[in-house]
């Protein structure tokens, strides 16, 4: 595969977390953190952080990495980069988050892998098993899938429903939220209109469905851990000082 980047969309404006990008994570900014990350993905040629607040762009800059301002009304994250990749010479664009700092670059490989072999694929994603847990969590994204992998649909409710428990608890899947386009598939999603799925559910991806478009779905072995919350930081700080101790997990 050919010329092969990630854009990690960061916006100062978290409603949760103010400042969200810049937060302190054993020394380092999150977004140093998820970069870093990305840099050790096997394939990746360059990584961009696609922002619109210049203390980002400034901090990334800092560190040695690549920064682009992009436009402050964009609507989604995937909209960030997709404005990005208009302006790029590329065949696949990975759509990282910028809220995941222990990202596994493992995870980012095994999203790039279906493209390998099929040269129609217009996008990818990955999921990992579902926390019964956080199973009635609207906040946590589920996904089903058909025989070969694409996905069926993704909603915040429980998917399939556990009429039969053990049945059901067998095909939980929580998406994670990593995306890999083609570059000409991902500015095709950015032009359509939003659909009413989309709408109702609060899920950008239900767009690319609804529209006709496959989502391959690789599961992944190691579960991502996302900074949406306070609580969120604390668990990545002590995790890093658990890596910090040892080796990594």
């Amino acid at each position: 595969m050919s010329s092969v980047v990630a854009i990690i969309p960061a916006r100062y404006g978290a409603t949760r977390l103010p400042g969200k990008p810049l937060i302190d994570l054993g020394g380092q900014p999150m977004i140093q953190r998820v970069y870093a990350r990305v840099r050790q993905a096997p394939g990746i040629a360059r990584v961009i952080v696609a922002t619109d607040d210049r203390r980002i762009a400034t901090v990334v800059e800092g560190f040695g990495g690549e920064a682009w301002m992009t436009r402050a009304d964009h609507v989604s994250g995937t909209d960030r980069v997709a404005e990005v990749a208009a302006a790029l010479d590329a065949s696949l664009i990975v759509n990282v988050q910028g809220d995941e700092p222990l990202i596994d670059p493992d995870a980012i490989a095994a999203a790039l892998s279906p493209f390998e072999t099929d040269a129609t694929l217009p996008l990818a994603t990955t999921c990992e098993p579902l926390d019964p847990a956080a199973a009635d969590n609207p906040n946590v994204v589920k996904v089903v899938c058909d025989a070969q992998g694409y996905a069926l649909y993704f909603s915040r409710s429980l998917i399939p429903y556990p009429r039969q428990t053990a049945a059901a608890q067998a095909l939980w899947r929580k998406h994670a939220g990593l995306y890999v386009y083609r570059r000409e598939s991902l500015l095709r999603l950015t032009a359509l209109p939003p659909a009413a799925l989309e709408a109702a559910e609060g899920l950008e991806q239900l767009r690319a469905l609804v529209w006709g478009m496959r989502i391959r779905v690789v599961e992944t072995a190691r579960a991502a851990i996302s900074v949406d919350a306070p609580e969120d930081v604390e668990r990545v700080r002590r995790q890093l000082e658990m890596m910090a101790d040892g080796p990594r997990p």
